[in-house]
């Protein structure tokens, strides 16, 4: 997904995040959010305003909130301690990209972060 490297690289180095959007288990869009998180260049926090409309427009119709992206600009391409602190566990897709580019795609289940078996790699 060539919209999360380049949301990754303009944010760098602070995280930048967003919003999956589809429908079932297809995500068709990514879409950009502001990060308000007070440190952001090793944390982040969707704008609540970003998400209370991702969620209003899903309920009238539009795609579906699927799941979440952040960067991580000198982190892994795995869930950090803070991510896994933050999961809701409730099935959503979270895509990571890391500061070389690299996306990796988890599943926050019930027992916490699953890799999904679809990566995208820088190159």
């Amino acid at each position: 997904m060539e919209i999360l490297r380049r949301e990754a690289a303009l944010a760098y180095p602070r995280e930048c995040c967003g919003f999956l959007l589809g429908a079932g288990n297809h995500v068709d869009e990514a879409k950009p959010a502001r990060n308000i998180h007070p440190q952001p260049e090793s944390y982040f926090e969707i704008d609540p305003q970003n998400l209370v409309d991702a969620h209003r427009a899903a309920r009238s119709g539009g795609p579906q909130v699927l799941g979440y992206y952040h960067s991580h600009p000198v982190g892994p391409r795995e869930p950090s301690t803070t991510d896994r602190a933050a999961a809701a566990h409730d099935d959503r897709v979270w895509a990571i990209v890391t500061g070389e580019g690299d996306v990796t795609f988890w599943r926050d289940d019930e027992t916490g972060f699953v890799m999904l078996p679809y990566a995208v790699d820088h190159g």
